[in-house]
């Protein structure tokens, strides 16, 4: 709590490495509006953050889904392989990732040329620069978002499926209105972490572009650091900071009310 307080209070003064303090007012934040850098960091991240919750929680649920199915031989191994990628370093990730990016010599590339398709400079266009991030957080995350899901299926009772299917529910039917309401408090935590990380995504795009090109790539938190650590920019990069707390605080009511009311629970 002290630290919040001490960063909340910074954000109104001027202060520069060893330079004293001196209040600042509101002109730190009025700076963001103008700084085109701190805008771009912004769209970025709502992009890692979209792609996150809509692309790859999803794809962890699907997963989750396969890891439970009864006809799966080896569920623990599979489970094992696919949360694994989770304890592997970062920075080892990245570079092999960056390796796998490579236009001349990737396999991703070199694949997509035996298919006919011209090779992409995933590390140098605008958005190829934020799908190859994405491309890291899929491969390191999904896994361990099936675990949360997982975990979520397994509480669900067979019986409601077997007497959906009995009373005529298909495959389809017995998912949208049994798994999905059943799964809504596993779901909530989910969205709330994805958000939550996403917005403090900083390792992966650090590593793998250093936020370039051109700033294509940059996370808020990236701008924060170079701010506040490279720069010495104590109070502009708190207010950057106190952005960050408030829009991850709101969006988190806001999933908090949509799955509060989904369903028709009020309570």
């Amino acid at each position: 709590m002290a630290p919040t307080v001490f960063a909340l209070g910074l954000a109104f003064y001027r202060w520069r490495a060893l330079s004293d303090p001196v209040w600042f007012g509101l002109r730190n934040f009025e700076r963001l509006y103008g700084d085109k850098v701190f805008i771009q960091a912004v769209k970025n991240t709502v992009f890692y953050s979209g792609a996150s919750l809509f692309v790859i929680a999803p794809l962890a649920l699907l997963e989750a889904m396969a890891l439970n199915s009864k006809r799966l031989r080896f569920r623990t191994m599979w489970r094992a392989v696919y949360f694994s990628p989770i304890v592997a370093s970062t920075v080892a990730v990245s570079l092999v990732f960056r390796l796998l990016y490579n236009r001349d010599f990737g396999v991703i590339n070199n694949f997509l040329m035996a298919l006919g398709v011209s090779p992409v400079e995933w590390l140098e266009g605008d958005l190829s620069v934020r799908i190859a991030v994405m491309g890291v957080v899929l491969w390191r995350w999904t896994g361990l978002l099936a675990i949360y899901f997982l975990a979520g299926l397994q509480n669900i009772p067979d019986e409601l499926h077997e007497a959906a299917a009995i009373d005529g529910a298909n495959g389809v039917q017995r998912f949208l209105y049994i798994t999905v309401p059943m799964l809504r408090p596993v779901t909530l935590f989910v969205a709330v972490i994805v958000l939550i990380g996403s917005f403090q995504i900083f390792d992966d795009p650090e590593i793998l572009t250093n936020g370039g090109p051109a700033n294509k790539s940059l996370s808020i938190v990236q701008y924060l650091h170079t701010r506040g650590i490279e720069r010495l920019e104590y109070g502009y990069a708190s207010s950057v900071g106190i952005i960050v707390f408030i829009v991850i605080f709101v969006l988190t009511l806001v999933q908090f009310r949509v799955f509060r009311g989904f369903g028709g629970d009020e309570r």
